[in-house]
């Protein structure tokens, strides 16, 4: 008879990664080992939720990488007005449905 391993702690979690660009240091000591374990179980309920949503809305995907194509192709100088434009033009709704056919049809294809 094999003994389980011990849980995974916050302490067994951690990297010595530096910090992201332009950020501070990471204070490891903050939180104490409950609340650690706490907020690795958050998220990770989090990213699971995330991903199970995305799969549910595959139009998520399809507005961001339109989004990103368009921004890459016309390299607007006011990124924020352009965004603006993008999101609230009357014909977005007609381009997602147009993206999800697209998709169904690519689907039905394979």
């Amino acid at each position: 008879w094999k003994r389980p391993p011990p849980p995974v702690t916050m302490a067994d979690r951690r990297t010595p990664v530096p910090p992201p660009h332009g950020m501070e240091g990471y204070d490891l000591g903050a939180l104490e080992q409950q609340q650690q374990d706490q907020l690795w179980n958050f998220k990770i309920n989090s990213r699971i939720a995330n991903e199970y949503y995305l799969r549910d809305h595959p139009e998520v995907g399809w507005l961001l990488s339109d989004f990103l194509r368009s921004v890459l192709l016309k390299r607007p100088e006011d990124i924020r007005e352009f965004a603006s434009e993008y999101y609230t033009d009357a014909k977005l709704p007609e381009m997602i449905q147009n993206m999800r056919k697209e998709s169904l049809d690519g689907m039905a294809q394979n």
